[in-house]
């Protein structure tokens, strides 16, 4: 495929540069005024069959892009709960845009090879038509209107907090450039926080208030580990810019403010192994270390190290463009049993512990 798109580009830098000749030709002042540059009727039917075969190379162009990557958009490998409430919105949208476009890419070539200029031809005009209009005004409102309400609906089912169903509350902290992870503790409550607290020499990191009980058991971790089926309420500021957290599998993502605490939750479904046993994600994995393997050969052969084996991880990522560094903004999120994770969680030491 990778051969295919250099053809099409070259393709495209040759009729760039072929029009961009008679654009330049155009230009310069001619003495043969033979037809004063007005379009024959061979010309317009030229024109008129190559917006057909424009209108077909987008119809197969669209084929072979479905064939190939129509997994990538119609995502299938949510892994919380709200997942796939998000996903069938995106289907909904992504089939309501794709009709459109084959209907009006059809009719926008089909007329313009139908009603293409012919000698003594003269087309005909209104200066307004009243049905017309209000069919194509009424129907994109109601279509649209209808994705909105449908979207605001997923929206508010997404983040209307259940709070009876007493969700793990853990904080997300992002600072140029990384993240930092507390979790609430035994009391399920995080104690207070400032910046204008941090001290590093005390490894107060977050800038936890001290004297807040809350506080002190409260665990601090560079590893996101949470328990499947559990809700968890994440509470989430930013240090020192506009960050936002992103965890695509779980279909979240929220604005990390300076000076604010914003919130998301949600329950994860799949354990990390479950999502690696899935033939999607083998798939993915084995061509990524596929990759690598030919990558390691060339990396040897100049005597560099090989790369090392791709594994799947659910990762916490920056979302927007926070400096030169954003792209080392990644955490592992590690989804396991209840089991496993209070076993992990016992294995931390709490805030008050650090302190000492």
């Amino acid at each position: 495929m990778t051969a295919l798109f250099i053809i099409i580009i070259v393709l495209f830098a040759a009729v760039a540069i072929w029009q961009m000749v008679k654009i330049f030709d155009l230009a310069q002042i001619k003495t043969d005024t033979s037809n004063n540059g007005i379009a024959t009727d061979y010309d317009n039917k030229v024109n008129g069959y190559l917006m057909l075969a424009f209108l077909a190379f987008i119809y197969i162009i669209t084929i072979i892009s479905f064939v190939y990557w129509g997994h990538l958009p119609l995502m299938s490998n949510a892994a919380s709960e709200h997942g796939a409430e998000v996903d069938n919105l995106m289907m909904i949208s992504m089939i309501v845009i794709f009709t459109v476009q084959i209907i009006t890419q059809f009719l926008l070539h089909y007329f313009a090879y139908k009603y293409r200029g012919e000698k003594g031809k003269k087309a005909l005009y209104f200066a307004d038509h009243n049905t017309l209009e209000a069919v194509w005004t009424i129907i994109p409102v109601i279509v649209l209107a209808g994705l909105i309400i449908y979207g605001l609906f997923t929206w508010n089912s997404i983040m209307n907090i259940d709070e009876d169903a007493d969700p793990m509350v853990v904080e997300l902290y992002a600072q140029q450039f990384g993240w930092t992870a507390r979790y609430a503790g035994q009391d399920n409550v995080l104690g207070l926080a400032n910046v204008r607290l941090i001290d590093i020499d005390k490894a107060n990191v977050l800038g936890i208030d001290e004297a807040d009980p809350n506080a002190a058991d409260d665990i601090i971790v560079k590893e996101l580990h949470l328990p499947v089926g559990k809700p968890v309420l994440f509470e989430i500021r930013s240090q020192d810019v506009l960050h936002s957290a992103y965890m695509p599998h779980f279909r979240a993502q929220m604005n990390c403010v300076p000076g604010m605490i914003t919130k998301f939750a949600f329950t994860p479904t799949l354990t990390t192994k479950e999502m690696r046993e899935t033939p999607e994600m083998i798939a993915k994995v084995e061509n990524i270390n596929n990759i690598r393997a030919e990558k390691s050969k060339e990396l040897l052969a100049k005597g560099e190290e090989e790369l090392d084996p791709y594994e799947f991880h659910y990762l916490l990522l920056c979302n927007k463009i926070c400096g030169k560094s954003h792209y080392n903004m990644q955490m592992n999120i590690i989804v396991e049993t209840q089991e496993e994770y209070d076993a992990w969680i016992a294995e931390q030491k709490t805030f008050k512990e650090s302190l000492n």
